[in-house]
């Protein structure tokens, strides 16, 4: 039986002020939400200039990323709000022109959050040049349990 190995997969999450970028971490993470979380420099679908920058943060990607291969997901956060500024549809748009994974969530009421870090990391694993040991060929090995389909109902859309 071969030895299982395990890999330390980097996620860069990356967007403007307040968009919510910490707050989805720590529900991924501690399955915690704090309202009064500091902002940190995802787009808010409450504020469109969070999304309008979207192309600068991208070129920003672009310019110090020494890879092409990498596994890009738009999140859409705080869909919770009632005063969205942006539909489902530009994000989903604006994720197919950029080839990106995009979703929906919430960090505050969990909606699409362990969605999204579980499409991203089963992206990645799908992208053998981002994880395998280049030494030996060898990278993550997985279960048959871990290597499943989406889970993730109406959230996530592979594009």
């Amino acid at each position: 039986m071969e030895e299982d190995i395990l890999t330390t997969l980097k996620i860069l999450i990356i967007g403007e002020s307040g968009v919510g970028k910490s707050s989805l971490l720590l529900r991924f993470t501690d399955d915690t939400f704090d309202p009064e979380q500091a902002a940190t420099i995802v787009y808010d679908v409450t504020r469109r200039e969070t999304f309008t920058k979207l192309d600068n943060w991208l070129n920003e990607l672009e310019t110090y990323c020494t890879r092409n291969d990498l596994v890009k997901m738009l999140v859409g956060n705080k869909i919770d709000k009632e005063n969205h500024e942006l539909d489902r549809a530009e994000g989903l748009k604006f994720a197919r022109k950029h080839s990106m994974l995009f979703i929906e969530a919430s960090a505050k009421t969990r909606d699409g959050v362990q969605c999204a870090f579980e499409e991203l990391v089963e992206k990645i694993i799908q992208t053998p040049g981002l994880w395998q040991n280049e030494n030996h060929g060898r990278g993550v090995q997985l279960t048959d349990e871990d290597a499943g389909g989406g889970t993730c109902g109406g959230y996530c859309s592979l594009v």
